[in-house]
């Protein structure tokens, strides 16, 4: 007995040393990554703070999701709070108290949103720049004049702390800093003209990417909680929903969150996509209507 007992307390200290080392590791590699200096050349773009200009960047700031993090005044919004990830709220985007742009040249604007990298030099945790670097300089250039004119905001942004499996993500490549998965030498087109067409609607689904993968197949959403629903499957696949509904069920799912059968969509998927106007709720129709028939979630 003495013996067995003497196995088992054996057993279960090479476990404990087992896992501590693991832990260091997690933590080592983790940090090392979010601490990875990136230094990418930033190409200039126009920024002018006329009125249609302006207007422009509010439409696509209000319909790409950048409120989901930054909250609907970019004073900052949270991203995820609780012991498993962690902590991480979006920057306030606003020149008030705990705002981090007030001394931002148009470069480090530029260095973010189209290359990820904060003006420091290191990646932008979660931020989808993936997302918003196919951008048009023009695009672009809206965005950054319209966020320049937000109002102030006086809000802290609380001290980001990555829970255990953020960290293990971190490690493994399930969650990953955005200067990754970008190409940086890639040059954007001055403008895209926009029209209810599938080349149009490629464009405008660049920004479905993060959660439904770079051929729209849906399944797992590696960059968000675990706990975090299937994306949905936007290929004309015979078991996708999207297959059978026309393109005015379409633009209604989009403009009501709700399905034609009456069922909600998830709160994950973002409302502010609903806000689109005909003409690019027409274009990604049109565009994944061209894909080619996918199981969901094989990528």
């Amino acid at each position: 007995m003495k013996k067995f007992l003497k196995i088992v307390g054996w057993g279960a200290a090479v476990v404990a040393a087992l896992g501590l080392v693991a832990a260091v590791t997690v933590r080592l590699v983790s940090q090392a990554r979010l601490e990875k200096s990136y230094a990418v050349t930033v190409r200039p773009v126009k920024i002018s703070g006329d009125a249609a200009m302006v207007a422009r960047g509010k439409h696509i700031a209000e319909t790409r999701g950048c409120a989901d993090c930054h909250g609907p005044d970019y004073g900052g919004g949270k991203v995820f709070d609780d012991g498993a990830m962690g902590r991480l709220f979006g920057s306030n985007l606003t020149r008030g108290t705990g705002g981090r742009v007030a001394t931002w040249k148009d470069e480090d604007w530029v260095r973010a949103i189209r290359h990820g990298i904060g003006p420091e030099g290191r990646g932008l945790l979660l931020m989808p720049a993936e997302e918003y670097t196919h951008l048009s300089d023009e695009d672009l250039g809206a965005v950054i004049a319209y966020l320049k004119t937000v109002p102030a905001v006086n809000r802290e942004r609380p001290e980001t702390a990555l829970g255990p499996v953020s960290r293990v993500l971190l490690t493994i490549g399930k969650m990953y800093l955005p200067p990754e998965k970008i190409d940086h030498s890639k040059t954007q087109p001055a403008t895209v003209a926009a029209a209810a067409n599938a080349e149009f609607g490629r464009y405008l689904a660049a920004g479905c990417t993060g959660c439904h993968g770079s051929n729209y197949s849906g399944g797992k959403i590696e960059i968000g909680p675990p706990d975090w629903p299937h994306a949905a499957n936007l290929t004309p696949h015979a078991e996708s929903r999207i297959a059978k509904w026309s393109e005015a069920e379409f633009i209604a799912v989009l403009r009501t969150a709700k399905r034609p059968d009456g069922t909600e969509l998830n709160p994950v998927m973002p409302r502010t996509f609903g806000k689109l106007d005909d003409t690019e709720l027409k274009a990604l129709y049109a565009f994944f209507k061209t894909l080619p028939p996918v199981a969901q979630g094989v990528r």
